[in-house]
């Protein structure tokens, strides 16, 4: 450099050292002319060396930047053969303590790389990194300096990074040296299915100057930062790399794509709606590339397929012109030894009609789209979205990554099928998030996820076999439970036609020829398919069995890893097993899974989630059976409990699932799980008392009623808990009266003289009834066996007359008096057609005390003698001849005496129980049996007048005491206002129950 430059671009003053540096220009442009290469290196060194000495005055090093920039003006792009003299150093200037210093490096910076355009690129990563330490200076002219060099270097990106090939030999050793570095230090990123090994799958003869592979690693690092400025700096670089279709930047996604959506929760607004239209771009791309890809590989598949077609037809056309050659059977027995010369000239005219026709319909046409070749890794994109459905991210990452995710479940559902265990883990606790956004993406996927799983196909025969066709698969298809398949038979060469053979020689060479030489990347088979040969299936061939045609194992396995394990089945590639492994393939859903995620819902406190892990395990075991929810399983446990639930909605889909799981399982589940739950029951009085009804009538709308309480009965009546027996049979006798869902088993039991079948079902009803007094005689009334019904009034004087007795009486007469019971009160208007009914009915009411029950049920009778329907006594003639009308099959099939001596059995059994617990205190019973007396009552034939009882006295109560509920005195001194006289079956107290009280004493004085 001439001294007198040196000097002038020392000087403190700005104007002379920038008169200076346009002196040097013309210097530098004189020497480039000349070719002195030398003196321009020599003089970038000088200028080098005045910026780069820190303990040069600020001054010099403003005059070196300046002068270093005129060198790049007077050069243009011939400036880059010197740019690895100062690149390096100028960029250390970027981190300078003074301010000048800073902008005068982005400006010096700026101008290089203008004039020397792609070269820069080569420089292009700590260049990258030095601009984003700028954008965030606290300076703003040098955030303005480090701007204007931003917007430049986008520019060349755009235009040049994707073809730019380094001009100079120094340039091009600086890439290489790059190259060697990552491949050393192992940090190249791969792209999905390059089938590289680690390595980076660009072209190996590329050599361009931009290396998007390079770039990514510095890329992730730099995304974790937290300032704004350089947030925003990263997303708007992101945005324009992807803008470059050729550079595929959505291949690397999931490199950067966990920082990326962290970016949605930054407290800047700019950098929050910049980030949120990145995303949808690069979902937006997402699904365009593998819809795209789809149609061409399914567009591929068709046309192999009419290959197939074609080839098959014009055998079939060459074999018909075969007879035509006249030899005779001799003959060509003999010339068969020799080669079969014929046979070889038939099979050479085939191959060559078969090489004509695929070149020309496979030959590319030539049309490019955007996205095509392009390749996504949807699995590991997933796999980071589900790390963000975590509760402790931020709210608007949740929500994105569940709209990301249901989006994937409608173009790539075929990837989001081995991730269904963790994406309900993930998905359903948000299905009642208090943040509407969440809540409604949440719903959105689950229904997604669910109409995906619900299509796929049901896992029949082997576990997880694709669907193939059946004249291809019946052989393939076994039960678990069925042997394996023998070994499929090995052919020799010479049992296969000589066509066949070639034919399928010749489609697999055509095959691996067009994958070398004219095939596109998107038109290739990858490790992701598997193409069926030309040759299977031919049906035309019937000398050769389907087994045989298939295909080796080395095409019919598949990659491992989850990102591609099963996406062949759903593009509609049939994939056939090989004949030397098993026929089983890994199934891409794991039911055992997906159960154990569903079952750990059950203890989520949001209702909303339970439901829809109740749907998931109905639909799945709708969609498989033999596979979850066995007997011995650890869910059925977690099921029953549930029955427990709070929520009423839970509780009838857990019942549905229960009843499911039962109606598709053997008797032995069916009993135990009816066993199981008599012992909920036992265990849980509460849930017995609330949901009770509840449940049995669920179980009885989705079951057979009559299935449901013949296993009650069988089970109940060796039930050893007396109490819980009586509870439960008053429970099931009322929902048998009462549910609409029983109507048909109430229409059988009151065809007992004309149905065999009411008869049994009576009789098992019976036994378990006896455990409750007033519940089998209700049966009997309902099953119209109303002679039967009054020999059992006959023993209710010798049974305990408690509170308990007396209001079960008082439902049954209000039962009587509702629309259930409209039959009996019709059949009092024929008294000689039903004798016992009157009895019966005026045994009830005459255990009655004078209650509203007994107001009720006397103004009932006296409406029917009013009307003279009611006769004194019941001719002979005419009671034999309405006995005479009941069936002789009734009369044999049902033993009336040893139901009778069963009901006293058993009674006798709860009065000794009772006994027990009240450790003698008869105190609280009317009257009770002897010891005598209890033993008639249990011999076999023992008659059926009513036994003798004692009577309480009942002046030895003392004064004060509360009286009790028996004693009318008790209802004039207001203790019990309507004990006797109950409420409805809902629970209310009439508010009139007093006044109606005394109407009944005014009735009685009247008669």
């Amino acid at each position: 450099m001439d001294p007198a430059i040196a000097r002038q671009l020392q000087d403190k003053i700005y104007d002379k050292r920038k008169t200076a540096a346009q002196e040097l220009e013309k210097q530098i442009r004189e020497f480039h002319q000349l070719g002195d290469e030398r003196r321009i290196g020599q003089v970038i060194d000088q200028l080098v060396d005045f910026f780069s000495n820190i303990s040069n005055p600020l001054h010099v090093r403003n005059g070196g930047l300046i002068g270093l920039a005129g060198t790049g003006i007077a050069l243009l792009v011939d400036i880059a053969p010197y740019m690895e003299k100062f690149v390096e150093p100028l960029l250390v200037c970027f981190s300078d303590p003074e301010s000048r210093i800073r902008y005068f490096s982005a400006e010096c910076l700026y101008n290089i790389a203008k004039v020397s355009k792609g070269e820069i690129l080569v420089y292009f990563n700590p260049i990258f990194d030095a601009v984003s330490k700028l954008s965030a200076d606290s300076e703003l002219s040098v955030k303005n300096g480090a701007e204007l060099l931003d917007r430049l270097l986008k520019d060349i990106v755009a235009e040049s990074a994707s073809v730019y090939i380094p001009q100079y030999p120094e340039t091009e050793r600086v890439r290489q040296r790059a190259q060697d570095f990552y491949e050393q230090q192992g940090v190249l990123v791969a792209l999905p299915d390059d089938g590289s090994g680690g390595k980076m799958n660009e072209d190996p003869g590329s050599n361009k100057a931009f290396s998007l592979a390079h770039f990514i690693p510095l890329l992730v690092e730099r995304i974790e930062v937290l300032n704004p400025f350089t947030r925003s700096y990263l997303v708007s670089w992101i945005t324009v790399l992807d803008s470059v279709p050729e550079l595929q930047l959505v291949t690397y996604l999931p490199e950067f794509l966990h920082g990326l959506l962290r970016y949605l929760s930054d407290p800047s607004p700019d950098v929050k709606v910049a980030t949120e239209n990145l995303l949808a771009e690069f979902l937006r791309e997402i699904k365009h590339i593998t819809g795209l890809r789809r149609r061409q590989e399914e567009k591929l598949i068709m046309q192999k397929e009419l290959d197939q077609s074609d080839a098959a037809r014009r055998q079939e056309k060459e074999e018909e012109r075969l007879p035509d050659i006249t030899m005779t059977p001799s003959d060509s027995t003999a010339f068969l030894p020799d080669g079969g010369s014929v046979a070889h000239t038939y099979t050479s005219e085939t191959t060559f009609k078969d090489d004509l026709a695929p070149e020309h319909d496979d030959r590319d046409s030539g049309v490019w789209y955007p996205g095509q070749g392009v390749r996504v890794d949807h699995a590991a994109i997933v796999e980071i979205l589900i790390q963000h459905l975590d509760p402790t991210q931020d709210e608007i990452q949740q929500s994105t990554a569940l709209q990301w995710i249901g989006e994937f479940l409608s173009f790539a559902h075929e990837t989001m099928v081995p991730f269904t265990p963790r994406l309900i883990t993930a998905v359903l606790p948000n299905l009642a998030h208090h943040v509407l956004t969440i809540q409604s993406a949440a719903n959105h996927t689950n229904q997604q996820l669910f109409n995906v799983i619900r299509n796929l196909p049901s896992p029949t025969g082997a576990a997880g076999l694709p669907a193939v066709p059946t004249s291809s698969a019946s052989s393939l298809r076994t039960t678990p439970s069925s042997p394996p398949p023998p070994p499929l038979p090995t052919l020799s060469r010479s049992s296969i036609p000589v066509a066949t053979r070639e034919n399928s020689q010749h489609s697999q060479h055509d095959a691996s020829e067009q994958a070398s030489n004219g095939m596109p990347p998107t038109e290739r088979v990858t490790p992701l398919q598997t193409v069926k040969p030309k040759t299977q299936p031919l049906p035309e061939v019937n000398s050769v069995p389907a087994s045989s045609l298939a295909e080796p194992p080395s095409q019919s396995s598949r990659p491992n890893s989850p990102a591609s394990q099963f996406n062949a089945p759903a593009m509609g590639v049939v994939i056939h097993p090989s004949p030397g492994g098993a026929a089983e393939e890994l199934d891409p859903f794991d039911y055992q899974a997906t159960v154990n995620a569903l079952t750990i819902q059950f203890l989520a406190e949001h209702e909303d989630t339970r439901i829809a892990a109740l749907k998931w395990l109905i639909m799945l075991h709708q969609k498989a059976p033999k596979k979850i929810l066995a007997m011995d399983d650890e869910t059925f446990p977690v099921l029953l409990k549930t029955l427990s639930d709070p929520a009423e909605e839970v509780v009838k889909y857990d019942l549905q699932l229960l009843a499911q799981i039962s109606s598709s399982s053997e008797e032995s589940y069916f009993k135990s799980f009816m066993m199981n739950l008599l012992e909920l029951f036992c265990t849980d009085k509460r849930l017995l008392e609330t949901r009770g009804s509840l449940i049995i009538r669920h179980l009885c709308l989705c079951l057979n009623t009559e299935r449901i309480y013949r296993a009650f009965a069988e089970i109940l009546e060796k039930e050893e808990d007396l109490e819980f027996a009586s509870l439960i049979v008053q429970k099931l006798n009322i929902i048998l009266i009462t549910s609409p869902e029983l109507v048909d088993l109430r229409r059988r039991l009151k065809s007992l003289e004309t149905r065999q079948d009411g008869q049994t079902l009576f009789i098992s009803l019976y036994r378990c009834w006896c455990h409750n007094a007033v519940s089998v005689f209700s049966l009997c009334l309902l099953a119209q066996a109303y002679e039967h019904a009054s020999n059992l009034l006959q023993i209710f004087p010798d049974l305990e007359i408690n509170v308990q007795l007396l209001v079960q009486i008082d439902r049954l007469v209000q039962l009587i008096e509702s629309p259930i019971f409209t039959y009996l009160r019709l059949q009092l208007l024929e008294p000689e057609k039903y004798p016992y009914l009157f009895k019966c009915l005026y045994g009830l009411l005459m255990l009655l005390p004078q209650s509203t029950a007994f107001v009720a049920l006397r103004n009932r009778l006296n409406a029917v003698n009013s009307t003279g329907f009611m006769h004194i006594t019941p001719r002979p003639s005419t009671v034999a001849s309405s006995i005479a009308t009941r069936s002789k099959l009734g009369r044999e099939e049902i033993k009336w005496q040893e139901l009778l001596s069963h009901f006293r059995s058993v009674q006798l059994k709860h009065e000794k129980s009772r006994r027990q617990s009240n450790y003698g205190n008869d105190s609280l019973f009317v009257g009770s049996f002897t010891s005598n007396e209890l033993t008639q009552a249990t011999a076999p034939g023992s008659p059926t007048k009513p036994l003798r009882r004692k009577v309480t006295n009942e002046g030895l109560q003392p004064r004060g005491q509360i009286l009790s509920p028996l004693n009318p005195r008790a209802r004039t001194n207001g203790v019990t206002p309507s004990v006797l006289g109950l409420a409805p079956i809902g629970g209310r107290v009439s508010p009139s129950g007093t006044s109606k009280q005394k109407r009944a004493l005014s009735l009685n004085r009247k008669n």
